[in-house]
């Protein structure tokens, strides 16, 4: 038995079970890219999509759900152009199905694409293979300089042995830079705290949507809102022009169940500017941060071995530039943060991380807050992320459900969508960024997995560096005698008790915590949607597809008696309420 557990590892690395062991295919793709495209080596992941039907680009309908089609990855290092590079079942790992091996034969639309990698030189010497972000927000199937081919349908058998020849001869173009206007203005710095840890520029940026009466008043001074949530480009859901009134109404929101929903959200865009202009509006700043990295949309807006101090470059280096050319107050009494889903840990992360610099968070159905409540996983009890524990029957842990508890995945599931799409926590998906997040550095310059990737095990050690580090309930636990009193009234949680990720578990066990404290009692809010999914944000009169759409409104009440009750003496709350 000893010798046949190389031979089993091998096999798990290749994304290939020991039932397909015998299932031979000599089936290949060999796929290359042009010289048009670059003269120059190329590193990254090589990728290979095959879907069933041509509702719209293979590279488009790719996803963990159960409309998922087909993916294979490979990696590549100095791939050279016209050079031919093979995909086959001994070398891919896919989603989701594992091996090339197993495709049902019939007739497919196949694309292949690379997500190209560049090579950071970190401050502290190692040496990464990354996707940089090229203003897409990290996602490879619309990164700019990508390369990729144009669908084409063939007919495949893996039992027939045959090589398919493709050439990624297509590039994607970069995208438009957005343009200021009255209301939204765009800035973007480079941090010399971000520069030194990657080893070359690195900015970070915010759009920033000015009040209503911005230039007329030059004597005023506005607090700052920090709206935090994934990448956008450009700021979201504020538009000075109402949908056209003949807009299609056709297209169906599966999530939502109802039609409309895109001209739902740009009359509510119009709405907010409506609002955001209109008389005895409270006037203050509101910004949304670009902060996209090499391995993810945004930095989770904290410090990290991995992604480098983004904590302070944001706190430290661009809301000081923010205020300064925009007239914020400055002070950590005017200064508040909201968001949801990632947004709601950052808004409860940074209140922590920077007690003073803030005067209220309010967290809408946040990331894991109590990693004993990892989505379905508690880190430091269980040994596998993957199956309930259990000495005969093998249960998997759900990932994904709908407020009537019904799963389209599971944590395996999801994870080897993941690593389909790129090895070393590189996919640019969920659970690589928390991983990328959260966990020290490993000797090869990447994150050190928390579990593995492809069998599920957890890695104790690392889950006690998650612990001491990021775990937001246990740190406020441990360090509440000297954060509580800088804390109080400052916490807002709110989560749906059917949160599609099962977030709800680690707020149910925040709020247990919360409740016990004395000395001072936290004073806060932590509040459930009755079978709400993601994005609750505590609106109870109205359903998900309105209420996620307010952010920016939805705690405005709470933040204006927050300012009346704890400005200090001779603070200035009057310049900007005009």
């Amino acid at each position: 038995m000893k010798h046949l557990a190389p031979i089993v590892l091998v096999l798990l690395c290749l994304g290939i079970s020991c039932s397909d062991f015998n299932k031979k295919s000599k089936l290949k793709f060999s796929i290359s890219f042009t010289k048009e495209m670059s003269d120059q080596a190329q590193d990254g992941r090589l990728l290979l999509m095959l879907a069933n039907n041509d509702k719209s680009e293979p590279r488009f309908q790719i996803g963990a759900g159960l409309k998922a089609q087909l993916i294979f990855g490979i990696d590549v290092e100095g791939m050279m152009p016209g050079q031919e590079i093979s995909i086959d079942a001994e070398n891919a790992f896919g989603f989701p199905i594992r091996s090339l091996a197993n495709i049902p034969p019939g007739e497919y639309f196949v694309q292949a694409l690379v997500n190209r990698y560049e090579t950071f030189n970190l401050k502290n010497g190692k040496t990464v293979k990354l996707p940089p972000d090229q203003g897409e927000g990290q996602h490879w199937n619309t990164k700019p300089g990508n390369f990729y081919s144009a669908p084409q349908k063939i007919s495949i058998d893996p039992s027939k042995s045959e090589t398919i020849k493709i050439s990624m001869d297509k590039k994607i173009d970069a995208l438009p830079v957005p343009a200021d206007s009255k209301y939204v203005k765009h800035i973007k710095i480079q941090s010399s705290l971000l520069t030194e840890f990657w080893g070359r520029p690195t900015f970070v940026g915010a759009h920033v949507l000015l009040p209503e009466g911005f230039d007329e008043h030059p004597e005023a001074h506005y607090p700052l809102m920090i709206y935090h949530g994934h990448f956008p480009t450009d700021f979201g859901g504020f538009s000075t022009e109402p949908p056209p009134a003949d807009m299609d109404t056709t297209d169906y929101s599966d999530r939502f169940g109802i039609y409309g929903y895109n001209k739902f959200q740009k009359q509510e865009a119009y709405n907010f500017y409506k609002q955001w202009s209109g008389k005895n509006f409270p006037r203050f700043l509101v910004i949304e941060i670009q902060h996209a990295n090499p391995y993810y949309d945004d930095s989770y807006a904290v410090n990290s071995a991995n992604l480098g101090p983004y904590g302070d470059a944001i706190m430290k280096e661009l809301v000081p530039e923010i205020e300064k050319q925009f007239r914020g107050i400055g002070e950590g009494w005017a200064r508040f943060t909201y968001g949801g889903s990632t947004g709601g840990w950052e808004a409860l992360a940074v209140q922590m991380f920077y007690p003073d610099d803030f005067n209220g968070c309010f967290a809408a159905c946040p990331d894991p807050i109590d990693f004993r409540a990892y989505t379905l996983v508690d880190i430091y009890k269980d040994k596998n992320a993957y199956w309930y524990d259990s000495d005969f029957k093998k249960l998997p842990r759900p990932a994904l459900r709908n407020y009537l508890g019904q799963i389209t995945s599971t944590i395996e599931e999801s994870n080897h969508y993941e690593l389909a799409l790129g090895t070393k926590s590189r996919s640019g998906e969920q659970w690589d960024i928390w991983e990328a997040v959260y966990s020290p550095q490993g000797e090869d310059g990447y994150p050190k997995r928390i579990f593995d990737k492809v069998t599920g095990e957890i890695d104790k050690s690392v889950a006690e560096y998650w612990k001491e580090n990021y775990d937001l309930r246990y740190i406020l636990e441990r360090d509440w005698k000297t954060l509580g009193p800088k804390l109080e009234g400052k916490i807002h949680i709110y989560c749906g008790d059917m949160d599609n990720y099962y977030l709800n578990n680690a707020v149910y066990l925040m709020e247990n915590f919360l409740k016990t404290t004395k000395t001072p009692f936290y004073k806060g809010e932590v509040d459930y949607g009755d079978r709400a999914e993601h994005c609750w944000n505590g609106d109870h009169e109205n359903p998900n597809y309105v209420s996620r759409l307010r952010y920016n409104t939805m705690y405005l009440p709470k933040i204006l008696k927050r300012i009346q009750a704890s400005a200090p003496k001779g603070a200035d709350v009057k310049s900007w309420r005009y």
